[in-house]
Formats: structure tokens, C-alpha cells, sequence
């Protein structure tokens, strides 16, 4: 496991690009397209989509695994 990012090649309305991320963290990003039964490259889509101008991809791809692991936990009173 590689604590320094790691360029992995996806697909961005239709052109090949390259995200850079931790092991850990696209390791949960692939786990969590196929909870959602959805290829990397659709789930790419939709945070670039609604990540905004302001924020690099690999930053709302990070982003979006800790929301959705954080979701995950039990909400405290």
C-alpha cells in the first residue's frame, strides 16, 4: 500500500485522464461504485459534475469517500 498518490487512468466525457490518489482512498472508491453497481468511470462523472470549478478532481473524489464513510457511521446523540 502506497501512502503517496497514484495516478489511475479513467475516462471524462469521453477523453482519458489521470486522477491521483492514495491506495486507501481508491481502493474505497472502487468498493463504493460497486455497492452502487456503477463503473469508475460513471461514478468520475457524476462528482466532476458536481464538484464546481474551485476543487480539483482528485480532491471531491477524496471528499465524496470520507462523506460517504462518514455517513456510514452510527450518528451520535
Amino acid at each position: 500500500m502506497s501512502a503517496r498518490p497514484v495516478k489511475h487512468s479513467v475516462t471524462l466525457r469521453g477523453h482519458r485522464t489521470s486522477v491521483s490518489l492514495e491506495d486507501d482512498f481508491w481502493i474505497e472508491f472502487r468498493a463504493i461504485a460497486a455497492e452502487k453497481d456503477m463503473p469508475i468511470n460513471a461514478l468520475v462523472a457524476e462528482i466532476d459534475v458536481a464538484r464546481g470549478v474551485n476543487m480539483g478532481l482528485a480532491s471531491a473524489i477524496r471528499l465524496y469517500v470520507l462523506h460517504t464513510l462518514k455517513d456510514r457511521l452510527p450518528k451520535l446523540a
